[in-house]
């Protein structure tokens, strides 16, 4: 029996990415695509990848509410989530909701889903909010020393300019983008605050944007309580993400060109100061994939009782 999935605002990258996972899956099938600015186009005709017959329909949140569906999946810009889960709330409240924004990543009513991090915290819950993209990469960087950190950690980090999402702004600027790099947010960046809230440690987080389309990187800075030897160090990354799939520990630094569509995150570089007590580790992921779209579809499969690597290529 097929379990029927909504999705809203799946006209961003992001969405994009969604369609084609959720239609490739062998047990979800989409039941409604939401675009207001496409309404009544084929989403064959935008999703080449799409394999149904599916239009682009613009429901509100009643509308979306009222369809029966199993899951909705919330792919809308930061601030737009809270009245369909309001109406969700009240008209379907047992159907599972998972909001890809930033919304509810800091409500204790919402199982925060990094699988690799935070599975065994789900018991349950109906109410999944998808991690952030740098947010992601921050974390599974940073939590194998989560207990040696002396100090705030550091991350410099660099996205393609599709983490800017599709309505224009100088960040997805091409003209201004080429030959640059774009310092934004360098204080008080919601995935700053994330990353400090899910890891008790406090991040300090420095973004930028680069001409490339997809991917990022961040270069995380970590001070640390006592003298490590970097074969010390790497085991430990080695040994937490041992059994994970969608996390890869290599030796050298990995370079964002090489991630982008691909599933997992890179981790590597690992150098280790002279006097053992600061590391710099490097992490690589697509951000429209691990960072979003493939983490989103980790969370469904949880959720509804499947191996979490389902419908995802390795």
């Amino acid at each position: 029996m097929s379990i029927s999935i909504g999705l809203v605002g799946a006209r961003g990258y992001v969405g994009t990415e969604l369609i084609r996972l959720l239609d490739a899956h062998p047990r979800f099938e989409l039941a409604f695509v939401s675009s207001r600015e496409r309404e009544g186009q084929r989403v064959a005709d935008h999703e080449p990848a799409y394999r149904g017959d599916l239009s682009y329909v613009a429901y509100g949140p009643e509308q979306a509410a009222g369809q029966g569906v199993d899951a909705l999946v919330l792919a809308l810009p930061n601030g737009k989530a809270a009245p369909f889960v309001a109406a969700i709330d009240a008209a379907a409240p047992r159907t599972l909701l998972l909001d890809l924004s930033a919304d509810y990543r800091f409500d204790d009513g919402w199982y925060y889903g990094l699988p690799e991090l935070s599975r065994a915290r789900y018991d349950g819950q109906r109410r999944i909010s998808n991690p952030g993209c740098y947010a992601t990469a921050m974390q599974l960087a940073i939590a194998p020393m989560c207990d040696a950190l002396d100090g705030p950690v550091q991350c410099f980090g660099v996205s393609g300019y599709s983490g800017a999402g599709t309505t224009p702004s100088d960040k997805n600027d091409l003209a201004k983008l080429r030959d640059n790099l774009m310092p934004y947010a360098l204080t008080g960046h919601v995935h700053e605050r994330e990353v400090t809230r899910q890891l008790d440690h406090p991040v300090e987080f420095m973004p930028h944007v680069a001409p490339h389309f997809r991917g990022l990187t961040i270069t995380a800075n970590l001070h640390l309580t006592r003298a490590f030897e970097r074969a010390e160090a790497v085991a430990r990354y080695r040994s937490i993400y041992a059994g994970e799939p969608l996390v890869r520990v290599g030796d050298e630094a990995p370079w964002v060109s090489a991630i982008a569509g691909a599933h997992h995150v890179d981790l590597g570089g690992f150098a280790v100061a002279d006097d053992g007590r600061r590391l710099v580790v490097v992490a690589t992921e697509d951000n429209l994939l691990k960072g979003a779209a493939t983490q989103a579809l980790q969370n469904l499969n949880l959720a509804f009782g499947f191996d979490e690597m389902t419908g995802i290529p390795r």
